[in-house]
């Protein structure tokens, strides 16, 4: 399976690598310990020049490392500068490297390109018939194997503890495993923890789906598909995997079932309030539909019965755009380390006041653009941050070009009319829309657009250059501002070990005026959020409560019916922060205590809310300072 020399793998260990995606594994109490302590049997598998290579022409190394992964998998892929480290520093030790492919599609020269594209430092072969994975037990990608000389495996399980679900990763990496198990084969000692259970995803064996059965794909699950999940997941979008085939669902059934009806998928978060636009729910029929299906050996049907293919919209979702604005380059993002946040300065040379009546966001880059928070300044701090920025980042090759790098919001508190809440934003999942008629974001002459974009990383250097569309009112003396109401949390700091630690804030809105919208905001340790609203000897009532927050996906969300405020109107929010550590996305460890402020590894508590009114300036509120 994997023949090497003195040129291509110089006195390394094996590592079989096998990509895939899937449901996220556990606590290691679970791990699976098949084959440790025994000897692996022998192998072959061709390489991209479709010669045969076997695992034991590897003889005579003082370990073999096998590590399964799949270019679909984006925790897998993640991982590839990882593995270039623990190359470059085993490499001398007697160590070989192979990586293995048992998932993705393609034969091996097509999936030799593939590892080229993420410059995998290590052969890579494709596991025809699952003969790797089905010999060394393997159900999940990324995982790792370790031989000893006689290729008996001692390790198997994650690289390290840098992810605690699929996609979710730990505030920080605390264990390297791999490299542990590493040291402690070649010092002679035993492995002291010889198996860990990885999180990534599945390495999906062929299903024996028959054609027929009382529910099929192409007759009862492609809509459901093509109506829910599709618009995310299809090639070049922000879904890791594609949903738009038999093969794609067939691979995918177990996650489908688990994931819609546990509710995590489509993603929505809200579970109290009332009726929004764009709201992702799949009906209880449909989620029944699909477990049927499954737990009918995912039947494909006939062709004939599939719905016409779903179409999406090329191009600007809401038509030609006023004004586009664009970076003058690319952005290169690194392959691995800290998700980067990058600020655009995007001059727009308006020579007259506008008002912005929608906001269309196209991501250059699905693959790492996570989200956007759209603002404008007109203070020039964003050009000084961008021009000071280029001087210390010269000669880099990665994490430069346009822009600036900041690691929450602009760097800076940009002014302007109603400056809050900026432009909105966007996230995965988010449609462009229309504010209310009459109404919009006022932009003012000679401003500067400054987009924030969040990019996470996925193994391999890429570049991007997003784009940010911009509607106008066509008559800017009929428009009113679309306006904000900040209503923030009160706390200074978050003690280290609490892990229910409540913040709470309110306030009176004083006017007559309109609730359009309502976004909440935290970092890392936020739990869970609750917004409520109480008219004058009213009735509380829920705006939106969120009990599973999560930082990497925050949405503003606009009610289906604007709500009438009166004034003495109370707006209060409850929040929940976890800052033990049982909270996987802390970012210390240990938990320490964590301030208020900008940073991500500090901490907030804001709510924005989009509101209207027939009143000229800010709306007028009364906090409670207490």
């Amino acid at each position: 399976m994997f023949r090497t020399n003195s040129r291509t793998l110089p006195r390394l260990a094996l590592v079989v690598f096998c990509l895939g995606i899937g449901a996220a594994l556990g606590a290691d109490s679970d791990a699976s310990v098949d084959k440790l302590n025994k000897k692996i049997e022998n192998i072959t598998l061709k390489n991209a020049e479709g010669k045969p290579r076997s695992l034991y022409d590897l003889k005579d190394k003082k370990a073999i490392v096998v590590v399964f992964l799949s270019f679909d998998c984006p925790v897998s892929t993640s991982y590839i500068p990882t593995l270039a480290e623990l190359v470059k520093t085993y490499r001398e030790k007697g160590v070989a490297f192979v990586a293995v492919d048992s998932s993705d599609d393609g034969d091996a020269a097509q999936l030799a390109r593939r590892a080229e594209e993420y410059k995998l430092p290590m052969p890579l072969f494709k596991d025809e018939a699952f003969r790797a994975a089905d010999a060394f037990k393997a159900d999940t990608a990324p995982s790792a194997f370790v031989l000893d000389p006689r290729f008996v495996l001692r390790y198997r399980g994650r690289i390290d503890n840098g992810y605690y679900a699929r996609l979710k990763k730990n505030g920080r990496t605390t264990r390297q495993d791999l490299r542990q198990a590493l040291d402690e084969l070649l010092s002679g000692k035993s492995v002291a923890e010889p198996a860990t259970k990885p999180i990534g995803c599945p390495i999906v064996r062929q299903r024996k789906s028959s054609k027929e059965g009382a529910v099929t794909y192409y007759r009862d699950v492609l809509p459901i598909l093509q109506a829910n999940c599709q618009e995310c997941h299809r090639p070049g979008e922000v879904g890791p995997f594609a949903l738009t085939t038999y093969k794609q669902a067939a691979n995918w059934a177990d996650d489908i079932k688990e994931y819609t009806q546990d509710r995590k998928m489509p993603p929505w978060k809200p579970v109290e309030g009332p009726a929004f636009h764009g709201e992702r729910k799949m009906a209880d029929k449909d989620i029944r539909t699909l477990a049927a299906w499954v737990e009918g050996g995912t039947p494909e049907g006939d062709p004939k019965d599939a719905p016409m293919p779903r179409t999406f919209a090329d191009g600007w979702r809401l038509g030609k755009p006023d004004l586009v604005l664009t970076a003058t380059d690319d952005i290169v993002v690194g392959a691995g380390g800290p998700d980067l946040f990058r600020c655009f300065v995007l001059p727009t040379k308006l020579t007259e006041d506008k008002y912005v009546v929608a906001v269309e966001v196209r991501p250059g880059n699905n693959r790492i653009v996570h989200h956007t928070l759209n603002y404008f300044d007109l203070t020039g701090k964003g050009r000084e941050l961008e021009k000071e920025a280029h001087e210390k980042e010269k000669g880099k090759q990665v994490d430069c070009g346009p822009g600036y790098t900041a690691a929450m919001g602009l760097g800076f508190r940009p002014t302007g009319p109603d400056q809050v809440g900026g432009l909105g934003g966007w996230a995965p999942g988010n449609v462009a829309h229309y504010l209310p008629q009459g109404y919009g974001h006022f932009l003012p002459k000679g401003a500067d657009v400054i987009v924030q974009i969040h990019y996470h990383r996925n193994g391999r250097v890429e570049k991007d250059r997003t784009s940010i569309g911009l509607y106008f009112a066509k008559d800017a003396s009929k428009m009113q501002p679309f306006k904000s109401v900040v209503l923030p949390g009160r706390f200074l700091a978050i003690p280290p070990g609490k892990d229910r630690f409540h913040v709470e804030g309110n306030l009176d809105i004083m006017q007559e005026c309109k609730l359009y919208s309502v976004m909440p905001h935290m970092h890392m340790l936020g739990r869970e959020i609750k917004v409520t609203l109480t008219p004058p000897e009213g009735k509380k009532t829920t705006l939106v409560a969120i009990k599973d927050w999560d930082y990497n996906w925050q949405e503003s969300y606009f009610f289906k019916e604007p709500i009438d405020v009166k004034p003495g109107t109370r707006v209060a929010v409850e929040a929940i922060y976890d800052n033990s550590s049982n909270n996987m996305s802390n970012p210390f460890s240990p938990p320490k205590w964590v301030k208020f402020g900008e940073q991500t590894t500090d901490e907030m508590c804001y709510v924005f809310l989009g509101v209207t009114s027939t009143t000229s300036g800010r709306i007028k509120v009364r906090r409670d300072n207490k």
